[in-house]
């Protein structure tokens, strides 16, 4: 959703007219779950998706009556509908998506600043479309046009981000929400969360596609090495961040950060920087923890893990060698097996081929 937040402020920046289709609520299988969105200009332009290029065709003739002057639309499409087969949607979920024209005044550069910065903020629209607000550290910037509702929206909406959810919810209607005696109103709320981590330590070649990859998954990257001829910026123009520092140290000084989210590669091939890491990555709240190197390399790993007083608990954690199995040869098919593995263990998908399984592709 970036790159479409990005893109909404760029065009809202430039004059651009567009509209925002948003994913509220699904139901069975759906390639997108609610808060997915995709643009669509008044030069016809499409940036994003909503159901994987299912029903993309028929939002944008919507979008284009929407352009024209109609009112939004809260459309629903799904494989028992007469019509899904011809807008496309057989995968057998359905989805029901807002279209609404962006206004001119909504505060789309404060939303991409922030979503760029990582920091947790919603943007709030009212399903009648009258305007916009983004939520977040206790402010809320815009207005759905009363002072009243914006309080109760705010409310609802800082409630949503708080739990990581997008989707629909009536302002108003939660006692817990303070503002009870507000106008209840129909909202739809896309939370945007902190950035999960990836963090890579050691700079070599195989680290290079793994942080292009990794950025383009969404991850804010951080690629750290002892080393200042590895550890150089222009080696790695997509990462977020390139350090010259011992991994261990940098990982201490940052441990507050990581979290179950956070994805820890170590790639350094040497025990002197690779051991005391992976002992602190191992006992840290990092949802994933990989290693590469040779099976042989991993069991003297192992050996020094042990003698470094790591237990069978914090070993069990360790993927090494790190990556699925999918035959490939040099770092870049090596960074799809890495990002293959982070992404199976960070969803719970099994690992296996779709043939072998059964019952939907996407979870609801």
């Amino acid at each position: 959703m970036r790159h479409v937040i990005d893109q909404a402020a760029a065009w809202q920046r430039s004059g651009t007219r567009f509209v925002m289709a948003t994913v509220v609520r699904t139901w069975g299988s759906s390639p997108h779950g609610p808060g997915a969105s995709m643009l669509v200009s008044e030069t016809g332009r499409v940036v994003g998706s909503v159901s994987g290029g299912c029903v993309e065709a028929e939002v944008c003739a919507i979008a284009e009556d929407v352009l024209a002057g109609a009112e939004p639309v809260l459309a629903r499409w799904g494989i028992g509908d007469e019509d899904a087969f011809a807008v496309g949607l057989t995968c057998g979920g359905t989805i029901e998506v807002l279209i609404r024209e962006m206004a001119a005044q909504a505060p789309l550069d404060r939303l991409a600043g922030e979503v760029a910065a990582g920091v947790p903020v919603a943007l709030v629209t009212p399903v009648d479309g009258a305007g916009c607000l983004v939520v977040g550290g206790g402010t809320a910037s815009g207005s759905l046009g009363d002072p009243g509702v914006d309080r109760a929206a705010a409310l609802a909406a800082e409630g949503m981000l708080g739990r990581g959810a997008s989707g629909m919810v009536t302002s108003g209607n939660d006692a817990a929400d303070g503002a009870a005696c507000a106008p209840g109103r129909e909202l739809v709320v896309q939370s945007f969360g902190s950035r999960p981590r990836l963090l890579i330590f050691g700079a070599a070649e195989y680290a290079r596609p793994l942080t292009d990859m990794g950025a383009a998954l969404g991850y804010r990257v951080t690629v750290c090495d002892a080393r200042p001829a590895f550890a150089a910026a222009e080696r790695f123009p997509r990462a977020d961040e390139v350090v010259t520092e011992r991994p261990d140290r940098w990982f201490r000084a940052h441990e507050d950060r990581i979290d179950a989210t956070t994805a820890v590669c170590v790639l350094s091939h040497d025990t002197r920087f690779d051991v005391p890491v992976l002992t602190l990555a191992l006992r840290s709240a990092a949802g994933y923890v990989g290693a590469m190197g040779s099976r042989r390399t991993h069991e003297d790993r192992v050996a020094r893990l042990r003698a470094a007083g790591v237990a069978d608990g914090e070993m069990a954690r360790l993927r090494s060698p790190i990556g699925l199995d999918l035959g490939g040869r040099g770092p870049e098919e090596a960074a799809v097996s890495i990002l293959a593995e982070i992404v199976a263990v960070r969803r719970g998908g099994t690992a296996l081929p779709l043939t072998q399984g059964s019952g939907p592709v996407h979870v609801a």
